[in-house]
């Protein structure tokens, strides 16, 4: 990368004390020098304005770990392949960006400064390019999938069962983007909710949230028989193949999804685990899930379902936050250094748990979750 990171930071954050301008002002210039680039983009443009700044963020503060950058490049290069991206574009990407650094920067601009900006963009866009045109030897950018069912548990959640057209690997843990017909163009993220499976169907749970466009058309205007397209799938919360040690997994809210997956692995792999499974919740009527997750409980022993409610006084099972009852798991008196846990849902919800877990002397390096997927 850039051999001038400091010069990259400084100016940078320039734009960063402006953000909403200077991306405004990116966008404005994109798109008044290439208008047909409009076309790829979602009608309204808040959300993409914020993973913009966010992966630009990424970048320039990642100049220092090589490893982490190149990890976090091959992921978007890869998933830029569901909009048609080229190279073309991102040459015109970098003509926007280095007017609004002119601009934005303008009190730390300098040939020297244009020259840094220059290089790293480059070297990014390479990065990126080269990781869609490996994946693309072997995946498509999207698959098509039917919705063979959408079972309503809540006004505003659904689990929806999907049927992809070809089959879309994927390990438990991992969760893939979705994009409705009701909004071209705009994809969120999705855990899915079960080990891979030999009919090749996957599901999702999907709570609607306020103001969110995918998430709410999913819930509400989606129904059987309609068709998704998903994304390939990603994500790093998965098994470690070589590890037969016991298993916590923690979930909140929809969180379940990726660590019921993980449950279903574990118990299918052959291996006798213990796995204690907390789901978090605020009453008895958020536990959406509990009867299917009854059923796993009774088929293996050694499987053991704790729900732990957070606003329900009069609830006679363990009450407060996960991370709450933690040190209290019946059975599970010390040990945490010998076991991996798995955390997923709100983010509150996981560093909280995170931390409890490292109090109790569980190595960070055991604790596993994947807090770079921010669900609509």
């Amino acid at each position: 990368m850039s051999t001038e990171p400091r010069m990259l930071k400084e100016s940078f954050t320039r734009l960063e004390t402006r953000s909403d301008k200077a991306v405004g002002y990116f966008y404005g210039r994109l798109f008044a020098a290439n208008p047909r680039l409009r076309a790829l983009f979602p009608i309204a443009l808040d959300a993409q304005r914020d993973r913009f700044f966010h992966a630009l963020t990424r970048i320039v503060w990642s100049q220092d770990n090589p490893d982490e950058l190149a990890s976090y490049l091959g992921r978007l290069g890869r998933d830029h392949r569901r909009y048609g991206v080229t190279a073309e574009h991102y040459a015109a990407v970098e003509d926007a960006l280095l007017a609004t650094l002119r601009v934005f920067a303008r009190d730390v601009w300098s040939p020297r400064a244009e020259e840094a900006w220059t290089e790293a963009y480059r070297s990014a866009a390479a990065a990126m390019s080269e990781a869609a045109e490996r994946d693309a030897g072997g995946a498509p950018p999207w698959w098509a999938a039917e919705v063979v069912e959408h079972d309503r548990r809540a006004d505003d959640l659904a689990v929806l069962t999907l049927s992809p057209e070809r089959p879309l690997p994927f390990a438990s843990g991992q969760y893939v983007t979705v994009q409705t017909s009701r909004w071209p163009r705009v994809w969120r993220p999705y855990s899915i909710a079960n080990a891979p499976r030999s009919d090749g169907r996957l599901r999702l749970h999907v709570r609607a949230r306020p103001g969110g466009w995918v998430s709410g058309a999913l819930v509400r205007d989606t129904g059987t028989g309609d068709t998704v397209l998903l994304g390939p799938a990603t994500g790093t919360m998965t098994l470690d193949p070589d590890s037969g040690r016991d298993l916590l997994l923690v979930a909140g809210g929809t969180g379940l999804a990726p660590v019921k997956a993980l449950a279903e692995q574990a118990v299918a792999a052959g291996r006798r685990r213990d796995v204690r499974l907390l789901v978090g919740a605020r009453t008895e009527r958020d536990l959406y899930d509990l009867s299917d997750l009854r059923l796993l409980e009774s088929a293996y022993p050694w499987v053991r379902v704790l729900p732990v409610l957070s606003d329900e006084p009069d609830f006679r099972g363990l009450r407060g936050t996960p991370a709450d009852v933690l040190a209290d798991l019946d059975g599970w008196d010390g040990g945490w250094a010998d076991r991996d846990a798995y955390v997923a849902g709100p983010v509150p919800m996981v560093r909280t748990t995170v931390a409890a877990l490292q109090r109790l002397g569980m190595p960070l390096e055991r604790v596993h979750h994947d807090l770079l997927k921010a669900e609509e």
